[in-house]
């Protein structure tokens, strides 16, 4: 077990106070939730993967995406086993063979030397370690934070099993991304803007980071060294630091979350709805970003959902929301949300906006519940006058998915550049990655791809295929994880 507590600096700034998600207090539900809460895994949730991001206090590298997720608090594992000493000559080496039958070892090359800078180095040789006991590290981690700190306790949510995959994966994240300060940088700051909305101030770090070193240490000591935790600390008070920074500015210009009052509730289909919110202030996004959505009937469980609109005069929002097998949110947004509940909104995020510096075409992949992000983009283009062309595929696996297709076809009518494209799985002769490749060129179009976490990968590589550069293609996080070039 890791003894020693380390000393980490202490923040220089203070992030926001106010917006404490703990104690689930800040309002009554119109219904009791049952005892039980379902499973908390809402992983394929039509708009993201898992859409829950980081916890509060997770190491500044969690995700998106990554994911605002629910806790849980195991007991330190139990150290392994010493394992049984070998019988007395079980494994003795054989007897050296005669000098003239010895052979010279075949002469192997050096290993090529590992790049990046001295820390990174150290930091992925901790990682590559801990990664086939993910699930110990993670388990660990809480232990020792609960333990030591059970004040920070209340700032996360009752079950934590879709937190503890992201933790590692937020850490892989870092690790690939440590000598890219431009990539690291922003992602780490929406990291720290978001944790806002949990009640997460810069006391809460260095806990965080102590904790962190001392599961790592655990797990990873057949490596571990003096140098590799000094790597650790640097590493995580720079990090941990950028993200209180962003805090701290974000706390001057906006409010750790914002309440609002649900106006209309659309059941499209028995397991799709559509919201449409009132905030109860200003809430300034742009087209093609998402969200965070916490209920009243689960306290500081969040989850993700793109903008179904660009921004309105009116000031209202819009969601579409997929209910997926034991989803917490998404149930409680299809089938519980009825108009006059509130919910709260976390910071708006996410970079698949169009630019409107350029003339080049949009291409846009939308499946399920993706379509909302591409009818956002579809009015912010037209909001701003263009005529630039836009090509829809809208992927369903049956015509029952299909549950906007209406809303699309009536933009359609309205803007001669806009095509809208109906690709059914189980109807038609060419699958959404065919139709793609059948129609274009597409090289000189600016592509958006949104859907199941599937859906974007592949969609990824038919676009690259048909020769649109990965950086002229957008699509949010997929597992929360930063791609470069994507």
């Amino acid at each position: 077990m890791f003894e020693a507590r380390h000393t980490m600096d202490a923040p220089t700034t203070t992030s926001a106070d106010n917006g404490t998600a703990g104690g689930g207090g800040w309002f009554t539900p119109r219904k009791v939730p049952p005892d039980a809460p379902p499973s908390d895994r809402e992983a394929t949730e039509e708009r993201r993967p898992g859409e829950e991001r980081i916890p509060p206090t997770g190491p500044p590298v969690h995700a998106p995406p990554a994911t605002e997720a629910p806790p849980f608090a195991q007991a330190a594992p139990a150290a392994a086993p010493a394992a049984p000493a070998a019988p007395q000559g079980a494994f003795a080496a054989p007897p050296a063979a005669p000098l003239h039958e010895q052979r010279v070892p075949p002469q192997r090359a050096a290993p090529a030397p590992e790049e990046g800078s001295p820390d990174a180095i150290l930091i992925r040789r901790t990682m590559a370690e801990v990664a086939p006991v993910a699930d110990k590290v993670t388990s660990y981690f809480y232990a020792l934070l609960f333990v030591r700190y059970p004040d920070l306790r209340p700032l996360f949510p009752a079950a934590m099993d879709t937190q503890r995959d992201r933790l590692l994966k937020a850490l892989l994240t870092a690790a690939e991304h440590i000598d890219n300060t431009p990539v690291l940088v922003d992602y780490l700051r929406n990291l720290g803007r978001g944790h806002r909305k949990y009640g997460t101030r810069a006391e809460h770090y260095p806990a965080v980071g102590e904790c962190l070193i001392g599961a790592l240490s655990k797990y990873a000591s057949a490596v571990w060294s003096a140098e590799m935790e000094a790597a650790w600390v640097r590493a995580y008070t720079t990090m941990s630091q950028v993200m209180i920074d962003a805090a701290a500015a974000d706390e001057l210009r906006a409010p750790a979350w914002w309440y609002a009052e649900v106006v209309t509730h659309d059941l499209r289909t028995p397991d799709v709805a559509v919201l449409t919110v009132r905030p109860d202030q200003p809430y300034p996004f742009l087209a093609g970003q998402y969200t965070s959505v916490e209920t009243p009937w689960w306290p500081r469980i969040w989850r993700h959902y793109s903008f179904a609109s660009a921004p309105r005069s009116d000031g209202l929002l819009t969601f579409h929301v997929k209910a997926v097998a034991a989803g917490w949110v998404s149930n409680a947004l299809v089938h519980r949300a009825r108009p006059g509940d509130v919910i709260r909104l976390g910071p708006p995020s996410g970079s698949m906006t169009v630019d409107h510096s350029t003339d080049s075409g949009l291409l846009c992949l939308g499946g399920g519940t993706g379509i909302a992000p591409i009818k956002a983009l579809v009015e912010d283009v037209a909001e701003h006058g263009e005529r630039r062309q836009v090509e829809v595929f809208y992927g369903a696996r049956t015509d029952h998915d299909l549950y906007d297709i209406d809303t699309m076809l009536r933009l359609q009518q309205s803007h001669p550049w806009l095509s809208v494209r109906a690709i059914i799985d189980q109807q038609a002769h060419l699958q959404l990655p065919d139709a793609v490749r059948a129609y274009g060129p597409w090289i000189e179009y600016d592509a958006f791809v949104s859907g199941p976490p599937g859906m974007i990968r592949s969609g990824v590589d038919v676009l690259r295929d048909v020769g649109i550069p990965s950086h002229r293609i957008r699509h949010d996080s997929v597992e929360e994880l930063v791609v470069v070039g994507e």
